[in-house]
């Protein structure tokens, strides 16, 4: 059980290795094709080299491909409409004729889902 845990770790960080090699804009292709090869001959040493010389970049290629993160003060999160909001909006909207009654639960559906 010790032997498998190991083994899916070592996986796991290969894996993460090879990610990250296709990531990196600072390697051209002949680096990219040497650190795979290199993880195909010997993968425990390679991909600890690999996280010593590009462990920080990793971590901030990772972040980068989500995108920001937003702050709980930004004025977007703290006005974010909630569901109750959207459905008062439909409600109203329905009352004074704009909406359907279709339209409305089908709003209600995606404000509630």
């Amino acid at each position: 059980m010790v032997w498998s845990f190991f083994l899916v770790a070592d996986l796991i960080v290969l894996f993460q290795v090879v990610i990250d090699v296709f990531r990196n804009d600072d390697l051209s292709g002949w680096g990219k094709a040497v650190w795979v090869l290199a993880l195909l001959l010997v993968p425990a040493l390679t991909a600890l080299i690999y996280l010593v010389i590009n462990g920080s970049g990793m971590a901030a290629r990772q972040r980068g491909g989500r995108g920001p993160v937003p702050e709980p003060s930004d004025p977007q999160i703290i006005n974010a409409p909630t569901p109750v909001d959207q459905i008062a909006q439909a409600k109203a909207l329905l009352d004074s004729g704009a909406l359907t009654a279709d339209e409305f639960a089908a709003l209600k559906a995606k404000a509630l889902g």
